[in-house]
């Protein structure tokens, strides 16, 4: 039997898809604006630089920025014309390559981070108070935490 949404539910579905579509639309507009890059390149770059030695396995790197294998692939290619990021070979399994940040690529990225933070302030977090900053990461985590497990 279909558990169909009640009201609340329906209302609170709809906001939350508009809210999450706005934000990331604004990222993305913000981040092309000011850095020539979309928000997937800077998801990238920022996992890199988060990473130890600035490498990362491709599979895991795919994980981290929630891309397939494919698109993943495609972007670091992207990445790789423009000289930030580069792929080595990874020397204990043949099949697998390292992404890995290069310096232009991290110096990109520190450009870029101020105008993305704003922007984030912008879209997000300067119409929240306190408490709502709270429950939404108190909310995502929930949803996060049972979609992950």
């Amino acid at each position: 039997m279909t558990r169909w949404l009640d009201e609340d539910e329906q209302r609170a579905w709809r906001n939350f898809l508009a809210a999450t579509q706005l934000v990331n639309e604004a990222l993305d507009r913000q981040l092309q604006r000011d850095a020539g890059m979309p928000h997937a390149y800077y998801v990238i770059l920022v996992a890199l630089s988060e990473a130890p030695g600035r490498a990362m396995r491709m599979s895991e790197l795919a994980a981290r920025a929630q891309s397939s294998q494919s698109r993943l692939s495609h972007a670091v290619r992207r990445l790789e014309e423009r000289g930030w990021v580069r792929r080595e070979p990874c020397p204990s399994d043949r099949r697998s390559s390292f992404a890995v940040l290069t310096d232009e690529g991290y110096a990109v990225l520190a450009a870029a981070a101020p105008g993305h933070v704003e922007e984030v302030r912008r879209s997000l977090f300067d119409a929240l108070t306190p408490e709502q900053v709270r429950r939404l990461d108190e909310i995502c985590a929930t949803v996060r935490n049972t979609l992950e497990s």
